[in-house]
């Protein structure tokens, strides 16, 4: 089955979005599970934590009604990708990875669409390969890392024995009321919040996830290296934000990504927490397609 997952035994839910991915090896190093819907420019969309390329199945079809290629895949640590023991999780060593993966799939240009730490992950591959980006569309993210701080709610993953207690709650029906609370404000069943940790946990038992949770470069080092990417871009870009998200609030956070972006353009806020693909999803891929059709900032 490749990335040493068995799809038998995963929840129907699972099981379901995992059948509608494909396999992606790519060279010398970790593969991972990448899903295509649609035809037309390819849309990539990065995903966060505690998360995968999960929280985009509703997306995805948006896109593609729309006329848009939409594409998500799992980061190495995540999803169905590889989790090795020896890999770099920075957001540096993620974001070099996702440009061999992206080669590996032969995507060549595309519009971007960055949501949580696949903010900054986004951000440094658009360093690596600013000629290939045709648009930025920023969810609910951080652009001034060195200024973040781990919400309450974060911190326990990179504790080694308080981690391995979160990600077990985190797959357990315990997720669910803890989901709704933080993450959405109405939206997903049952089934579809248990396969969030389902997934996350996996064949390792969620060990790679808590090594990216500590592995976050909030450097005053990383914030100089991908802030003038994003002041000189030559794409147009656009911000969409959950309103109620509680750790990266719109007044901060979304404040942040407007100044780092330079955009003169309101911020288009949606209904939602910091899961927003979940509710906002029809929103979301009609502010994508016409940032693609018009090509300017939105």
């Amino acid at each position: 089955m490749g990335v040493g997952v068995n799809a038998k035994r995963l929840s129907d839910t699972a099981q379901a979005w995992y059948g509608k991915g494909d396999h992606l090896e790519i060279p010398n190093t970790a593969a991972t599970r990448i899903w295509r819907q649609g035809a037309g420019p390819a849309v990539v969309c990065l995903h966060g934590v505690p998360a995968s390329a999960y929280l985009y199945r509703k997306v995805l079809p948006e896109l593609a009604q729309r006329g848009l290629e939409g594409i998500t895949l799992d980061f190495p640590g995540m999803g169905f990708a590889d989790r090795p023991t020896r890999f770099d999780y920075s957001w540096t060593g993620l974001s070099a990875w996702l440009e061999q993966a992206l080669n590996a799939a032969g995507i060549d240009n595309f519009h971007l669409v960055v949501h949580d730490i696949g903010g900054p992950i986004g951000f440094d591959l658009v360093r690596r390969i600013p000629q290939r980006i045709q648009s930025l569309t920023v969810l609910n993210t951080l652009t001034y890392v060195s200024r973040f701080e781990k919400p309450w709610v974060m911190r326990p993953f990179s504790v080694p024995l308080l981690g391995l207690l979160w990600t077990l709650q985190i797959d357990s029906p315990g997720i669910v009321p803890f989901f709704r609370w933080k993450g959405v404000t109405a939206g997903p069943s049952y089934a579809e919040i248990r396969a969030y940790g389902e997934i996350l946990r996996l064949t390792d038992g969620g060990q790679a996830f808590r090594n990216i949770m500590s592995g976050f470069d909030t450097t005053q080092a990383f914030e100089d290296r991908i802030l003038p990417t994003l002041r000189e871009r030559q794409f147009p870009a656009q911000i969409i934000w959950g309103e109620q998200d509680a750790e990266l609030s719109l007044e901060t956070y979304g404040a942040d990504a407007k100044q780092a972006l330079g955009l003169t353009k309101e911020i288009f806020v949606v209904n939602g927490k910091h899961f927003l693909q979940e509710t906002a999803y029809v929103e979301i891929a009609e502010r994508i397609a016409h940032l693609v059709r018009q090509g300017v900032d939105i």
